[in-house]
């Protein structure tokens, strides 16, 4: 069987890309391992319009029933390598399987990268979080912590400093590596406290956080801070490792996309976190996928980049 459209993962990007396909009458698979990707993680998800507030696992589980009842079929497996062929795409998954498609719609998300330390995968969603775009209103009036010195890291401290009660920024080098202006930005901010050459531990608490044990790199003395939630903004890194040598990825591995999120390979488009579209949020990975969907549908269909204009 040779489906129109094969969508390779399965969060808020890749789901709403099967909707949209399944809506435009292509026969649409989907394959992916983690069902609504980080889109399950939030505790409270209060941003996504139309939902007002609700959870992620609660806002995945009517992103699927909807897609699936718009006439989309979902695999669970990963996807181990993609081949072009005269009449479309071969994908071959890691226990064996082969699925043939017309086009093909990369939505494989981004992995956030982890701090490793004890507390950390229990409190996800119970205070630990890597979105302070997402999760910062849920800490107002409460101490939180954010780990990281980049971009990111002082770009979280800023935003949760506007909500929280107490911010401390946790970096373990001698300084920050964020942009000039974010740093003169936190400089002006009176109830953000920083903490460099240090490192956190552990985190502590027994439903939700409460504590979290840091060191100095210098001393290694240990001390508690009592904070309600934790921001590790340390990075992530795009899950494109099983494509690096099909289309062309940037400098960070993300996925070079157009303004029809068409990829460097004719018939491959791509949606979300993964590419090179700003701003990785729900709601953005969402309409990225739609437009993936449209495109894919007109480039099935023969039809050019402007046909929905």
């Amino acid at each position: 069987m040779i489906y129109d459209l094969i969508v390779i993962g399965t969060g808020p990007a890749g789901l709403t890309a099967a909707l949209y396909a399944c809506r435009r009458s292509l026969k649409t698979l989907v394959i992916g391992q983690t069902m609504g990707g980080q889109a399950i993680l939030p505790a409270c998800v209060e941003n996504y319009p139309g939902f007002g507030k609700t959870d992620g696992v609660t806002l995945v589980k009517e992103w699927q029933s909807q897609t699936v009842a718009a006439g989309a079929e979902i695999k669970a497996g990963l996807v181990e390598e993609i081949e072009q062929e005269d009449d479309g795409f071969e994908i071959e998954l890691e226990n064996g399987a082969e699925y043939k498609a017309k086009a093909v719609i990369l939505a494989t998300g981004r992995t956030p990268r982890k701090l490793s330390v004890p507390g950390e995968t229990e409190f996800t969603g119970k205070g630990v979080a890597y979105c302070a775009t997402c999760d910062a209103p849920l800490f107002t009036d409460k101490d939180v912590a954010v780990i990281g010195g980049g971009n990111a890291a002082v770009d979280a401290a800023i935003l949760l400093a506007g909500v929280a009660k107490k911010v401390y920024l946790i970096h373990h080098n001698d300084q920050f590596k964020a942009e000039a202006a974010l740093l003169h930005k936190l400089e002006t901010l009176t109830n953000v406290e920083k903490a460099l050459h240090t490192e956190v531990k552990e985190i502590i608490g027994r439903n939700f956080v409460e504590q979290i044990k840091i060191s100095q790199t210098s001393d290694k003395g240990e001390l508690r801070l009592d904070v309600q939630g934790v921001f590790v903004e340390i990075g992530g890194a795009a899950n494109t490792d099983f494509v690096k040598d099909f289309v062309k990825l940037n400098d960070k591995q993300e996925i070079v996309i157009d303004a029809h999120n068409q990829t460097s390979v004719k018939g491959v488009f791509a949606a979300g976190d993964a590419t090179t579209v700003p701003f990785k949020q729900m709601i953005v990975a969402a309409g990225e996928g739609a437009k993936a969907a449209l495109s894919a549908y007109n480039y099935i269909q023969g039809l050019g980049e402007t046909a929905d204009k």
